[in-house]
């Protein structure tokens, strides 16, 4: 298959004409908010920007999984490019994920070159912690990353179903959808092909699952603190004043079209722990890593941007 800096930029206009089309096919009704999102989201992981971003947009479970399946089912129909998309599900979380792409951020090579720092919500937000340093918490998180790098080594395979036109049904091993029976028949198979269930990998961990989620995420700074202190962990971070880094980029304009700019991430560090802001080491070396990746696929993007802004203390706004 084609990397990202293979494929011309074309391709990808026609894979965000192909996943509108069969988003009116299977009838999701998203708001133009979130029917933005989700393009801009597979664009992301298609282009290799991100390997995972998180559904917390576009309807509930398990509705929300389903229309998801659904739409990559009859999208990678018409689209190679999207045949490494799968649906993740970690408990009550779906993210999108790119099989490939998740497999090089999970690797130990990755891991060991792309160094997480920590804010410790459960004494103080007064310093950073490394992946290195003897924490519980960190230590059970390095054992999670280890059963995504079994799950996902760097040479999986994709190798989801294709209907090609003028295939039969025995041909494509994919049900052909004749009536309601066959299509919920479909569906289910549809979540086992495109789903993928790791909820085992958290079940008895006691570390809380958005510290988990700001390495999946690939956010260079993430929360640390655990499922049982949580409370305690929403008062610690609500005393301090915040950094919040937003990532937009460019793409190359098509044709005539302004040239249009889309929020990649964002993330947020207490502000004591980042008054250099962008000039922090950690934020240096992840603005390096994510031109590097940019870079990779140009031919789509043109630019990026870090953004820093400041959310004052108020107690018990934050939510985590």
């Amino acid at each position: 298959m084609a990397t990202a800096g293979e494929v011309e930029a074309p391709a990808y206009e026609e894979v965000l004409r192909v996943v509108q089309a069969c988003a009116a096919r299977i009838r999701w009704r998203l708001r133009p908010g979130s029917k933005r999102r989700l393009l801009n989201d597979i664009l992301f992981l298609c282009t290799g920007l991100r390997s995972v971003v998180l559904m917390d947009y576009g309807g509930t479970m398990p509705q929300l999984q389903e229309n998801l399946c659904s739409l990559l089912h009859h999208a990678q129909q018409e689209s190679s490019i999207l045949k490494p998309l799968k649906v993740m599900v970690i408990k009550d979380m779906l993210y999108l994920i790119h099989v490939t792409g998740l497999a090089e951020h999970v690797s130990p090579n990755a891991r060991s070159q792309h160094q997480l720092a920590f804010v410790d919500l459960e004494s103080s937000c007064c310093k950073l912690l490394s992946n290195t340093e003897e924490n519980a918490t960190v230590l059970e998180l390095v054992s999670i990353q280890e059963m995504f790098s079994s799950k996902f080594p760097v040479d999986t395979a994709v190798n989801l179903p294709v209907i090609k036109p003028g295939t039969t049904e025995q041909e494509s091993k994919v049900p052909v959808i004749t009536t309601d029976v066959v299509c919920a028949s479909t569906q289910i198979a549809d979540r086992t092909l495109l789903a993928v269930d790791l909820s085992a990998f958290v079940e008895t961990a006691q570390i809380a699952l958005p510290s988990l989620n700001g390495w999946l995420l690939g956010y260079p700074v993430t929360y640390l603190f655990c499922n049982g202190s949580a409370e305690t962990a929403t008062k610690n971070l609500s005393k301090h004043s915040l950094h919040i880094y937003r990532v937009y980029v460019c793409r190359t304009p098509q044709s005539d079209a302004k040239q249009s700019e889309e929020e990649l991430m964002s993330f947020s560090v207490p502000c004591e722990l980042s008054t250099k802001r962008d000039e922090e080491p950690w934020a240096k070396a992840f603005v390096a890593r994510m031109n590097k990746k940019l870079k990779r696929c140009n031919q789509v993007w043109v630019s990026m941007r870090l953004e820093v802004e400041v959310f004052l203390s108020q107690s018990g706004v934050i939510v985590l």
